[in-house]
């Protein structure tokens, strides 16, 4: 999504490499706003400040090895590159470094450019990224990201303790590093880390205090055009060109990075304190009437849901257990499927910004199944009783509400998060659909959570969260590794299956280097997941980016919207 704790990017959502595509991105994109033929090319201008606005406070993980969600992630985007970066077309392509692979498919021979400076003065070398995914491997690493490393020869038994390095890892010199693999994988590029760490910034720090250091916290330092200059513990943190930057000088002088409530958007940018910021789709009316707005549109490469929790993350054993009955009947949760009436939400609530999907695969990728294959589980309210009815799950004491099937009362938790000016309303209507068809669905707490606070308890697996309405944003490939194995921590409906864990195996396999068997296989388990039902997949929506007509080089893609920040300019 990009989780929106996002990839997110996306967030990530993005990225992330798997789950939030956390690249930069080149290129130009088909959304961007272009120049008629008979408009004057301006000359970009130098230097002002220009303010990003976010609807919610951040975490403040300033480090992409240790970043959750885009409200982190949109600040590292100023200050940070990875190694690799994704073009228009969605395929991986080099950026700081290119590679030859060899035949077997095992061994990745990568050069970095030399030169490149962090913002504290330091060349960057290999010896970086290869820390980077040191930590990421490491016993007492605490983030999302070991699926990014695990296919390095020796990272597991790094990663058990039992053993001093990563066998896989080798640097030939300050600006070449050897990676071999444990086996063959088709996406082995788009899923390897790609982010360095400073490996002298961190000398001393622990992995286990990472996530509460200075380095990460207070003073984080990066390879991007903007170098932070202060920070507001969740509220604000103020950036200034880096002038060291490997691309040269960006154009401004310097972006403040905001949290702003979004009920106050329409009248923030009005007024001229936003410059940008992705907003939400329920004020694309209001925005589109602002002489001093532009709004550019995208297709998100991500997927809005709703997620059964199936049971509880075993941080030990590092896996699910499946130990919930209360979904375990798939009657159930088809006919929740069937009771939403998707289309009128999204017309209602978002503008018609969206579309109904039935799998987690993006409709532009090559692996998406065709709608023709697989139940696409249109609004049916009957259809949704009839299967309620087969399942047990009646109305036993007739007031209207259906019991279980043991004849027990039955209430369902939902929870959603605030962000939108038409969020409560929207979940009225998601939860009187299902109350349509006798199910008590109630707002768990009485009330939506704040972002932060809901992705926490989600990820907790707090004991009353049972369902619940998220985002995650989608990598270039349709690999579903980092969300939906059992060893994945993003996995937050905590389900699986044999078939599922095969067929994951399967799409990375030597046989899928021949795209059409890579294709079928996806094919497969997007019917899996459609029949089973492990989370009702929303739709996949388009995302809106407000920007003040002062700020000019902006571009969006289905990646984001902070692309290539050095190249922006305000115009007098």
């Amino acid at each position: 999504m990009k989780n929106k704790k996002i990839c997110g990017f996306l967030l990530t959502m993005l990225v992330m490499t798997t789950v939030l595509s956390a690249c930069s991105r080149a290129g130009t994109s088909s959304n961007s706003l272009s120049l008629h033929h008979n408009e004057v090319v301006e000359k970009p201008q130098t230097g002002g400040v220009v303010t990003y606005g976010y609807s919610s406070p951040f975490m403040g993980f300033f480090e992409p090895a240790f970043y959750e969600g885009e409200d982190d992630f949109h600040v590292l985007e100023f200050i940070t590159e990875a190694m690799f970066t994704i073009d228009d077309d969605l395929s991986t392509v080099p950026n700081i470094a290119t590679w030859q692979e060899s035949e077997d498919h095992r061994i990745f021979t990568f050069k970095i450019k030399p030169g490149i400076r962090w913002h504290n003065g330091d060349e960057l070398t290999v010896e970086d990224w290869k820390f980077a995914m040191e930590t990421i491997a490491s016993p007492d690493y605490t983030g999302s990201r070991y699926y990014s490393v695990e296919m390095i020869q020796g990272a597991e038994s790094y990663h058990k303790g039992e053993a001093k390095n990563i066998t896989g890892l080798k640097v030939i010199d300050p600006y070449t590093l050897k990676i071999t693999m444990t086996a063959a994988r088709v996406n082995t590029i788009d899923n390897l880390w790609p982010y360095p760490m400073n490996k002298k910034y961190y000398t001393g720090v622990a992995v286990k205090d990472m996530p509460e250091s200075d380095q990460m916290r207070k003073n984080p330092i990066g390879i991007g055009p903007f170098e932070v200059s202060l920070i507001e513990p969740g509220q604000r943190v103020e950036m200034k060109r880096f002038d060291q930057y490997y691309k040269g000088k960006a154009l401004l002088d310097g972006v403040l990075y905001k949290v702003f409530d979004d009920k106050e958007i329409i009248s923030l940018f009005e007024q001229g304190v936003i410059d940008i910021e992705n907003a939400p789709r329920d004020t694309y009316e209001k925005l589109s009437e602002l002489d001093n707005i532009n709004i550019l549109q995208s297709n998100e490469l991500a997927y809005e849901y709703i997620g059964f929790k199936f049971g509880y993350w075993d941080s030990e054993a590092e896996k699910i257990v499946m130990d919930n009955p209360k979904f375990a009947d798939k009657r159930l949760r088809q006919a929740m499927y069937y009771a939403l009436d998707r289309e009128g939400i999204i017309q209602s609530f978002s503008h018609g910004l969206g579309k109904p999907i039935e799998t987690p695969v993006s409709s532009a990728s090559w692996a998406k199944i065709p709608d023709s294959q697989i139940n696409t589980y249109p609004y049916d309210p009957e259809k949704a009783k009839q299967l309620l009815d087969e399942a047990g799950f009646v109305d036993v004491d007739g007031d209207g509400l259906r019991e279980d099937q043991k004849g027990e009362k039955l209430v369902i938790h939902y929870d959603s998060m605030l962000g939108s000016h038409s969020a409560e309303l929207r979940t009225a209507a998601i939860l009187e659909d299902w109350r349509n068809v006798g199910l008590d669905v109630q707002l768990n707490g009485g009330a939506l959570k704040e972002l932060n606070t809901f992705y926490e308890a989600v990820e907790a697996d707090d004991p009353s969260i049972e369902l619940f309405n998220g985002v995650w944003g989608l990598a270039n490939d349709p690999d579903p590794s980092g969300l939906w194995r059992e060893n994945d921590l993003w996995n937050y409906p905590r389900w699986s299956s044999e078939r599922n864990e095969e067929l994951i195996r399967d799409g990375t396999s030597m046989k899928a280097y021949d795209r059409d068997y890579r294709q079928q296989i996806y094919y497969e388990w997007q019917k899996l997941v459609n029949e089973e039902v492990p989370m009702i997949f929303f739709a996949e929506r388009e995302s809106i980016t407000a920007v003040n007509k002062r700020l000019q080089g902006v571009r969006v893609d289905s990646l984001g919207s902070i692309i290539e920040p050095n190249k922006w300019w305000i115009k007098d």
